[in-house]
Order: structure tokens, then C-alpha cells, then sequence
């Protein structure tokens, strides 16, 4: 016997299969996060992000409206292109929004040798220490 799916039976099984690999793909990253133990919350981030190379993930955009003093900007999405930038015998530091990008490019670098990598806990979005603007030339 057949079963007779209707169209909305099918969209709703993509729906419900596009969520399931949206929220596995998370707890993956989250639970490679708790593996890593790089996570670290806004005060140790501040007191030993000055012996550390401090890399802000985000696009230049959001980077040029403020971003951590002392950080350089290298977008996730140039990753390949600035990962032989960093020197492996000094920590990295990575931020961005969130903390799902960081966790990625942490375990991009750990596989490339880098052997102190860490990140901002909850992301420049919770950020409460010293800040900068690039201003804008006209």
C-alpha cells in the first residue's frame, strides 16, 4: 500500500530536517567547545589578552564600529588567507558576536598546530572592557 504524502507534508518534513541539522550542528560546535576548554569569561580575557595575539572575527564593517583596543582584524571568512599571519608560540585570543565562529576557527588552528587557543565566553556583545571606533575619513 502507498502512502499519499500532500505537499505540505513534504514542506514540513524539509522544515523539520532543516531545524534538526541546525540545532545538531550547534550542540556539536558547543559540546567541541567543552572539549577545547578555550572558553574564557570577560575578566581573564582582559587581564591576559596582552600576551596573547587578539584576533576579532567579525567583517570589517562591524570591526570599524568598535571592537576590543588592541585587537587585529581577520574575518572568519579569510580564514586560510591570515591563519600563517599568527605565530604558534604565542596564545590567540578570538572573539566575535557569539562564541559558535570562534569554537570553528579554535579547532581549525588547534589542528594546524596552534596549542593555546582560547575565546570569549559569551562574545563581543557582552564585552564591558576598554573599546575603540576607527573613525571615519571623509
Amino acid at each position: 500500500m502507498l502512502l499519499a504524502i500532500s505537499g505540505w507534508n513534504i514542506i514540513n518534513i524539509i522544515l523539520i530536517a532543516i531545524l534538526l541539522y541546525m540545532v545538531g550542528n550547534w550542540g556539536y560546535y558547543k559540546l567541541r567547545g567543552r572539549m577545547l576548554g578555550g572558553a574564557i569569561d570577560n575578566e581573564t580575557f582582559e587581564q591576559t589578552m596582552r600576551k596573547a595575539q587578539l584576533i576579532d572575527l567579525r567583517d570589517k564593517k562591524d570591526f570599524n564600529a568598535g571592537h576590543i583596543l588592541g585587537a587585529r582584524n581577520m574575518p572568519y571568512t579569510q580564514y586560510k588567507s591570515w591563519q600563517n599571519e599568527l605565530r604558534k608560540d604565542l596564545p590567540v585570543y578570538l572573539y566575535e558576536t557569539g562564541q559558535n565562529i570562534s569554537i570553528r576557527i579554535a579547532i581549525h588552528l588547534k589542528k594546524a598546530g596552534f596549542t593555546d587557543v582560547k575565546w570569549l565566553k559569551d562574545g563581543y556583545s557582552s564585552w564591558e572592557g576598554k573599546k575603540k571606533k576607527v573613525e571615519k575619513k571623509y
